[in-house]
């Protein structure tokens, strides 16, 4: 086969996880995955990324729905009571693996390639912003303190109280 017959085929990866997932719930073990956040169209809740990552538990008695589509999961989860809806690209998968014994396979993060621009397509692109973990602590209070506004800072502080872990003690 010729060079440009591997380049027209498409991904193996939604074949693969797809398999793995099947086998894996198939023999009554906990499927995860582990997601790259930094790969276009990954829509996760961000307040659980970890250095860019996300590890998602995707077996059918943890999630309200899923559909492994053609291009990506799709799934509903709770994640502090609340319903959210993620969408996965198949690119944005690094690993698929069980969570009792850790058999599975890791897998290389695929970024959808830019298409090339020619003289007939318009100057204007509709492309989507793409998503960024920040890391919690003091270097975002100071950074959003200077350069923010008194409403912002406030904002700020409420969130970190919400997600500040304390205990409370009831006689």
């Amino acid at each position: 086969m010729s060079d440009s017959t591997f380049e027209s085929m498409s991904s193996n990866k939604p074949y693969l996880v797809r398999a793995y997932y099947e086998w894996l719930s198939d023999n009554d073990l906990t499927p995860y995955i582990a997601v790259d956040v930094n790969v276009e169209g990954v829509s996760v809740p961000m307040n659980y990324v970890v250095d860019g990552q996300i590890v998602l538990n995707i077996a059918m008695s943890a999630v309200g729905s899923i559909t492994l589509g053609t291009d990506s999961v799709d799934l509903s989860a709770r994640f502090a009571g609340k319903v959210e809806h993620i969408t996965v690209p198949y690119g944005a998968i690094s690993a698929i693996y069980a969570k009792e014994n850790g058999v599975g396979t890791s897998l290389p993060i695929e970024h959808p390639s830019e298409p090339a621009i020619s003289n007939e397509t318009s100057v204007s692109t509709n492309k989507k912003p793409k998503l960024s973990s920040v890391k919690s602590g003091s270097a975002i209070s100071t950074t959003t303190e200077t350069t923010a506004g008194k409403e912002d800072t406030d904002k700020v502080k409420q969130i970190k109280k919400k997600n500040k872990p304390s205990l409370k003690v009831i006689k």
